[in-house]
């Protein structure tokens, strides 16, 4: 399994020191076989190392904040990444190259972009995870994508027992995938990012946040209004991490926006004609992605809506699945993302797919 995601869990603590769900921002999953920590890049490699040569399936966890445990837990070795730091390796007077560690918090590293005067993580504050998961999952949110920034991942290929440097066009970025995700193949180690040396953010493409910011799509704006207003939208919307909000108990967004062909697209527009015009954002090869929220509202599925055993889609955004509770099982989360998935399905045709790894549990 590859890396996921994290920060360590907010919240409600189970008793259990072995459970998995303190490591996770649902709060939610089983025990490990066994659990390590890994303070480095060379810790990282060692614990593969070890649990491989013990024949023992390996999941590497920074935290938990894009990731789903099932109930059975996880048989294996859980290596927990705890690597930090930063450091500029390549610089020239327009841009800055730097390597940050697999387990350094991935906002702390935008904050000190931004405190830098270092442009192109801007309008990803916020996001909860280490930054070596952002590659895994081509992380992005309000109009920025780590594809656009980062030059080079350094990886452990388990396969072939190899230290590896995977420059960004080898790493298949997508929308919301790479290589790396779905890969028992690759551990992430640090990550190389060239950001541009400006007080000015990034041409503002969200027209969300070119709103909030008073500004026109296209414009720049000051770093600190960019992140500052980008923390306030995602806060609003539960997605920054708060102990004393349930709704934050969650992986973000659980399922991705799909992206249709044009056969597809035409076909979706017909079921959806009673709305209205949908939102829809043309996409490279003639694909066009659709808002899984929209989806999921129209489907009839709102804010708050009920999952079994304390589960429910969150009160603030309906892209969130949450253990509202604290008391719910992975289980009961796969109950309420199937009813959505289906319900979703047979009212426009469109099939979600979960954003978040699934380990030993499927929707």
């Amino acid at each position: 399994m590859s890396d996921v995601s994290a920060q360590p869990t907010t919240g409600i603590q189970p008793d259990d020191a072995d459970s998995l769900a303190r490591f996770t921002t649902l709060c939610l999953g089983g025990t490990a076989g066994r659990l390590v920590s890994a303070n480095s890049s060379q810790e990282i490699v060692q614990k593969v190392q070890e649990a491989q040569g013990r024949d023992e399936p390996v999941l590497l966890l920074a935290g938990g904040s894009n990731v789903v445990i099932g109930d059975e837990g996880f048989t294996g070795t859980v290596v927990l990444i705890r690597s930090r730091g930063l450091e500029v390796v390549a610089e020239d007077p327009e841009t800055v190259t730097v390597r940050v560690e697999a387990g350094e918090p991935w906002d702390d590293l935008v904050a000190a972009t931004v405190a830098n005067g270092w442009s192109g993580l801007e309008c990803l504050s916020g996001i909860p995870g280490s930054t070596g998961a952002t590659p895994i999952q081509n992380v992005g949110a309000y109009g920025q994508e780590v594809a656009e920034t980062i030059t080079g991942v350094q990886v452990y290929d388990r396969r072939e027992d190899a230290l590896l440097r995977v420059a960004a066009p080898n790493c298949g970025f997508a929308y919301r995938s790479s290589i790396f995700k779905y890969s028992d193949r690759w551990a992430v180690l640090s990550v190389d990012f060239r950001l541009n040396r400006s007080p000015l953010s990034g041409p503002v493409r969200y027209a969300e946040l070119a709103r909030s910011l008073g500004v026109a799509v296209g414009d720049r704006v000051p770093l600190a209004a960019a992140r500052e207003t980008v923390l306030r939208l995602r806060a609003g919307k539960g997605m920054v991490l708060d102990p004393a909000d349930p709704d934050t108990r969650s992986v973000g967004s659980f399922f991705t926006n799909p992206v249709l062909d044009q056969a597809a697209y035409e076909l979706f527009l017909q079921r959806a004609e009673e709305f209205g015009e949908p939102p829809a954002w043309p996409g490279a090869g003639d694909v066009v992605k659709i808002s899984a929220a929209w989806l999921i509202d129209r489907a009839g599925f709102g804010k708050g809506h009920p999952g079994p055993n304390g589960v429910a889609i969150s009160s603030k955004h309906t892209l969130a699945l949450t253990n509202r509770s604290g008391n719910a099982r992975t289980a009961d989360l796969v109950v309420l993302a199937r009813e959505i998935r289906d319900g979703v399905h047979d009212r426009f045709g469109v099939t979600l797919h979960p954003e978040p790894v699934l380990v030993n549990c499927a929707v």
